[in-house]
């Protein structure tokens, strides 16, 4: 939004580094020392944040006349209300459907609190001046609540530098400090939460090591109590050999993870939101091998990936395809990058912002 030329005040919790961006301040809700963390998905820690958000919020609101208020996730619950009260438009950025999350991430099943998340839900689209959802899955959620709201689907695309631009020595580098001089990784990059199926590659790895031992699995991401529960059970199969599990690493180390990578797996097993790592590993022009389903399907496929059935014996046979057929590789990942270059290139993204923008406005 700065880029294209608006002013932006950003509300955001008291983690994490502030990012200097031209024409946006940053406004970060009071430090409250005993949280230092703070987890992806639903928490009662995001509860208490999102309290002193709204109060951070208000005081802003109170400073002067804003021409929109751009919310995302469960700050719409909030913001809608705001919205109303300031007289000020009001833009959905919705990257999920809240009461799926709840279940997705296994935090609760107790039908009253779902259907109140689905009763926020509907009252925030209704009363939205405009809406971005992330994925056709979401985009169909939110027309069924609401097909007149104005809306844009603008994909997540990556945020990180280019792998294209890393250099090989910085490769090489990498590998070898990783265990991987003379390796095939196969990579993962994401949280460790149920839905994204790392049982399901953890599964999958003993068939592919019967047939390989030249294979390593790098796994980039999980809070350390998730890695830790990995690593016990690669142990107790004998596969430690095989795994690498790297943590939470900085952004810019992507890149690099990206360009060394032999093969790139998605192996999620449910939910229905595009996962924000296939547009990197489209954009890195590498192969990918993810699971047959509407979350990998509605962005990938047969032409740009491996895709195969949510059983550890399929997944491990798309792995190999790959990793065996250098053709059937290279050419997955020319068609990759070239899908990505198409229709996530950045300046698609700055459009289909300006378009949404102006929506919204224009419904003041």
């Amino acid at each position: 939004m700065a880029e294209l030329g608006h002013e932006v005040d950003l509300v955001t919790y008291h983690l994490g580094q502030n990012v200097n961006i031209p024409n946006v301040v940053v406004h970060r809700t009071p430090k409250l020392a005993f949280i230092k963390t703070i987890s992806v998905g639903p928490s009662l820690k995001k509860l208490l944040l999102d309290a002193f958000m709204m109060m951070t919020a208000v005081r802003i609101l109170r400073t002067r006349r804003f021409d929109l208020l751009h919310t995302h996730e469960e700050a719409s619950f909030f913001g809608a209300l705001l919205a109303r009260l300031f007289k000020v438009p009001h833009l959905y950025d919705m990257h999920s459907s809240l009461p799926q999350q709840l279940l997705n991430f296994k935090y609760t099943r107790f039908a009253p609190l779902v259907r109140v998340f689905d009763w926020l839900e509907r009252t925030v689209i209704n009363s939205s001046s405009a809406l971005i959802t992330i994925c056709p899955a979401l985009e169909e959620h939110a027309r069924k609540i609401n097909e007149s709201i104005p809306h844009v689907m603008i994909e997540n695309v990556a945020s990180e530098p280019d792998c294209i631009s890393v250099r090989e020595q910085d490769v090489e580098r990498f590998r070898s400090l990783h265990g991987a001089a003379d390796r095939k990784i196969v990579f993962y990059a994401g949280t460790f939460e149920p839905y994204q199926g790392i049982d399901l590659l953890v599964n999958s790895a003993e068939y592919v090591v019967r047939a390989r031992q030249d294979v390593l699995f790098m796994m980039m991401g999980g809070k350390p109590g998730q890695a830790k529960h990995y690593l016990d059970i690669v142990r107790d199969r004998g596969l430690e050999a095989y795994f690498s599990f790297m943590g939470i690493r900085p952004p810019e180390e992507i890149p690099t993870a990206l360009k060394a990578a032999d093969v790139l797996v998605s192996p999620r097993t449910s939910g229905t939101n595009t996962p924000l790592k296939i547009y990197a590993y489209l954009r890195a022009g590498k192969p990918i091998v993810a699971t047959r389903l509407y979350t990998h399907t509605q962005v990938l496929n047969a032409d740009v990936a491996v895709l195969v059935d949510p059983t550890p014996e399929a997944l491990a046979s798309g792995v190999l395809s790959v990793l065996q057929d250098r053709e059937l590789a290279e050419g997955l990942g020319r068609q990759a990058r070239k899908l990505f270059e198409v229709h996530y290139n950045f300046d698609r993204y700055l459009q289909k912002t300006r378009d949404i923008l102006q929506m919204a406005v224009a419904r003041r």
